[in-house]
């Protein structure tokens, strides 16, 4: 991939005074967010430190640094970012309606059990937020930014040849993968039936299946891109290599969620991909298609019926009948429902409602729907702004990534409790952040498309 010239350009850290935005740092924000999807994807999802709950994931625990190291530039007026940044608000509004929601649920009166689970969300939230701002304001440069993807797009790679191994050997390596000195909050369930014909759903360094197979849909368009745009030939090959393992990922995992993430993907990327490609990736999928037939057979039949016969399947007979209880707590508490986090199966008869919208209502009300849709929408909008502002075919195909990484993320939740799983919200949170990066990059003021983070100066 080229350089883009917009790298080039000087940033203004004070009165008159300029620095390169090309200046080598051991360790920035793009360095740390890569060690954060490193930890993510390489270690099993129910690997924690000792002692600390689902948020004490590793990949987290970094998280919740950047948290405090965004806080602390914003407090400080010489380190600071120059320049407006709209997903700020987005995040502003998304973290208020969260704290209005965590005190109605503290002033009805909580059991232990749902007082702690809303502390685990709001830790979570700063963690979420912490690596969404940090990504948003702190890349300094397309390089940065894409050699953040190029991390992203590999460990994704490799989590979609674990689910591969899982699926066609029926081995799980993943407590291979567990790091001396963590622990395991509950069992690794990486290999779990599908009926009596020998499939297996397979969840690879995931926590669930469902989850599995929505991060490999997400990491689909930004393989194609590497692929298409990678400098070096065995990079654009081992690019190839990756979408197509991803891709393959998704049907292995038996999954609706992830089967219709990937086909809203592909009509996203669609207009902006030429008639070669689109071509190409027609074949490859034809071909991919047979392979799976072959190599796992009975399993495009499975997947299929999985969506000609909804009428019939109790998980979504399971979802429906849960309706009429949501309407009673939403009619309970409309506006800031019952707190974040506070809908604990253990206390209600194992009903999981198994869509993060619903559940978002009944929680956390109207004020928490209402934030955590602006917080899409504000991405869609910023990495839409910056399709249309951008001149090159290769950051427009970025961009049109990110929407549809949106996009997915919209659809996933709706199907699944998506926040509880961290591997998905913390690549919606990275992937929301790089909106609002490519949003900067293409500003027509230089004065916000370059900027730094100030450094002190003596006067």
């Amino acid at each position: 991939m080229s350089v883009n010239s917009v790298d080039f350009e000087p940033s203004l850290i004070a009165d008159r005074t300029y620095t390169s935005r090309q200046l080598p740092t051991k360790v920035d924000v793009a360095a740390t967010l890569s060690f954060m999807v490193g930890l993510l994807y390489i270690i099993p999802g129910q690997a924690i430190v000792p002692n600390l709950t689902g948020a004490g994931r590793p990949a987290l625990l970094v998280a919740l640094l950047l948290w405090c190291w965004w806080l602390m530039v914003r407090l400080n007026p010489w380190l600071t970012m120059v320049g407006p940044q709209p997903l700020r608000w987005a995040a502003l509004v998304y973290l208020l309606s969260l704290l209005l929601s965590y005190l109605a649920g503290l002033m009805r009166g909580l059991p232990s059990l749902e007082s702690n689970a809303e502390n685990l969300a709001v830790l979570q939230c700063f963690e979420f937020l912490g690596i969404l701002l940090t990504a948003a304001d702190g890349i300094p440069n397309w390089q940065r930014l894409k050699g953040v993807l190029r991390v992203f797009v590999w460990c994704a790679g490799f989590m979609a040849l674990i689910g591969i191994v899982q699926s066609v050997l029926k081995y799980d390596p993943t407590p291979h993968l567990v790091l001396p000195g963590l622990t395991l909050k509950g069992e690794i369930d990486s290999l779990h039936p599908r009926g009596t014909g020998g499939l297996y759903r397979v969840a690879g360094t995931a926590s669930h299946f469902i989850e599995f197979s929505a991060v490999m849909a997400m990491a689909v368009p930004f393989a194609i891109h590497f692929a298409r745009f990678a400098t070096k030939r065995w990079q654009r090959r081992l690019a190839v290599a990756v979408a197509v393992g991803c891709g393959a990922a998704v049907p292995i995992s038996i999954s609706r969620t992830g089967i219709v993430a990937l086909a809203a993907a592909i009509v996203v990327m669609f207009p902006v991909w030429h008639w070669r490609l689109r071509y190409t990736f027609l074949v490859l999928g034809a071909g991919l298609t047979a392979a799976l037939s072959v190599v796992r057979p009975g399993l495009i039949g499975t997947v299929s019926a999985m969506f000609t016969g909804l009428n019939e399947d109790p998980s979504i007979q399971g979802r429906t009948d849960d309706y009429t209880r949501v309407g009673q707590w939403f009619n309970e508490r409309p506006w800031l429902g019952r707190g974040p986090w506070t809908l604990i199966p253990d206390l209600y008869q194992g009903m999981v409602l198994d869509n993060e919208w619903l559940y978002t209502l009944v929680t956390q009300g109207l004020f928490g729907i209402v934030a955590l849709a602006a917080v899409h929408l504000t991405c869609i909008t910023l990495a839409g702004i910056a399709l249309k502002r951008s001149t090159s075919i290769e950051d427009r195909h970025l961009c049109a990534a990110l929407i549809a990484a949106q996009v997915i993320c919209i659809l996933v939740e709706g199907t699944v409790d998506a926040f509880y799983y961290t591997t998905y919200s913390m690549t919606f949170a990275l992937l929301a952040g790089l909106c609002g990066a490519v949003w900067r990059f293409t500003h027509p003021a230089r004065t916000v498309r370059t900027s730094a983070v100030r450094r002190f100066i003596r006067g």
